[in-house]
């Protein structure tokens, strides 16, 4: 394998994660899942009042990222490792020519990315995707102002979080248009702002791969509260138990899987990853058309979809602060991006998360696995019908969005 060899401290520092980055050294884990190691690119935990991403990068027993490609063969043109476009649209259903001009999906993360619109054609020309750039008006990025210029300072870390994003809202719906908009850092003010200013820019769909506490959130909930926009938030890579904005009420809380091929008529199966986050929240109101679970409040997830390291998705983005390459990540920061490209393919507008629940025969319905422990409640547990880990279910075809 063709190894970026960083190091203990110089992995953090090469990945943006120390010096002026949102997330100190201290907090980086290397975690195993399966038989792959990975390492959460904004660190694990973050402060009140702010948030952190849920990319989980691919890496060696020493921490160090590898684009998962044999040896002398690392060439552009040679497929990358993880699940590629066509996997994914195998996987749940979907159209190679999905979407249309006319339905544009926002990315809104933290930080800058200077190399965003450069990686995106990297990944989209690797997968025979078209072409979306600024000069043919499918691809637009937007400081949280609005502005086109003007970004914040680079994060490597979340501009690899944004590389997933992109790359994921692209391989399913490759015919929708994107607009990034960065939040000057990762405050949840900052990031609730960019949200709203996605929405005034056109979003029919907001993807938001980030997550905090939930407690002293009331402030920022109403940014995630636009009628007929859909709003998907990764529901969190810590297992068991809820963060914001995925407890908002407004949003499709996406959960995550384990998605490997098999001999049956999908050609795939899934169980619920341990790492995704579920359960009830402690501050905010059951929606009226969420009606499953065990909760008195707002249950998570609604949906779900691929999130498993182990099982992981091919990326390009930047490797440290001076290289790009390819990469193969994993977490609930899979999904999220990954279902916002589904309400694209089906196109039209969103009832809150609550299409899938009218639904639920176009979703394939996990049974097994768990993400902690909680008395074996559907909460933590997966099993027919709905449960926290994985919600509903993941997409079979885009009929439930």
């Amino acid at each position: 394998m063709r190894l970026w060899k960083l190091g203990a401290v110089a992995l953090a520092s090469s990945l943006g994660l120390v010096g002026t980055s949102s997330v100190p050294a201290s907090t980086l884990q290397l975690e195993r899942f399966g038989n792959v190691y990975a390492l959460s690119v904004c660190g694990r935990m973050s402060v009140p009042g702010q948030a952190h991403c849920f990319a989980k990068v691919v890496t060696d027993a020493r921490g160090n990222i590898f684009d998962g490609r044999p040896a002398g063969r690392a060439g552009r043109n040679t497929t990358p490792s993880g699940y590629g476009p066509a996997d994914l649209r195998s996987a749940y259903k979907t159209s190679a020519t999905a979407g249309s001009a006319s339905y544009t999906i926002a990315i809104v993360d933290a930080y800058g990315y200077t190399n965003a619109e450069a990686d995106l054609a990297v990944y989209r020309t690797q997968f025979g995707l078209p072409a979306c750039t600024t000069a043919n008006g499918c691809f637009k990025k937007y400081n949280q102002n609005g502005v086109q210029g003007s970004y914040p300072k680079v994060d490597t870390g979340w501009s690899q979080e944004t590389a997933l994003d992109l790359d994921m809202t692209s391989a399913m719906c490759p015919n929708c248009h994107i607009i990034l908009v960065e939040a000057t850092n990762n405050s949840l003010a900052n990031l609730a702002a960019a949200v709203n200013k996605a929405v005034a820019l056109g979003a029919d769909a907001v993807s938001n791969s980030y997550g905090g506490s939930e407690s002293g959130t009331g402030s920022y909930e109403s940014a995630y509260n636009h009628p007929g926009v859909a709003i998907t938030v990764s529901s969190g890579d810590n297992g068991y138990g809820v963060e914001f904005p995925a407890a908002s009420p407004h949003v499709t809380a996406v959960g995550g899987t384990s998605l490997s091929r098999a001999s049956n008529s999908r050609g795939w199966t899934e169980a619920a990853w341990a790492g995704a986050g579920s359960g009830c929240s402690a501050v905010y109101a059951q929606p009226t058309w969420q009606t499953a679970g065990v909760c008195n409040k707002r249950t998570v997830a609604d949906v779900s979809a691929v999130a498993n390291p182990s099982t992981g998705v091919a990326v390009y983005g930047p490797v440290n602060r001076r290289n790009s390459g390819w990469m193969v990540f994993g977490g609930t920061s899979v999904s999220a991006p990954l279902i916002a490209g589904v309400y694209g393919a089906k196109g039209g507008t969103a009832n809150f998360g609550g299409d899938p629940y009218g639904q639920t025969g176009s979703l394939y319905d996990v049974t097994s696995g768990s993400n902690g422990s909680c008395g074996g409640s559907l909460l933590c547990t997966a099993g027919p019908g709905y449960d926290g880990p994985t919600g509903l279910g993941t997409p079979n075809g885009a009929t439930a969005f």
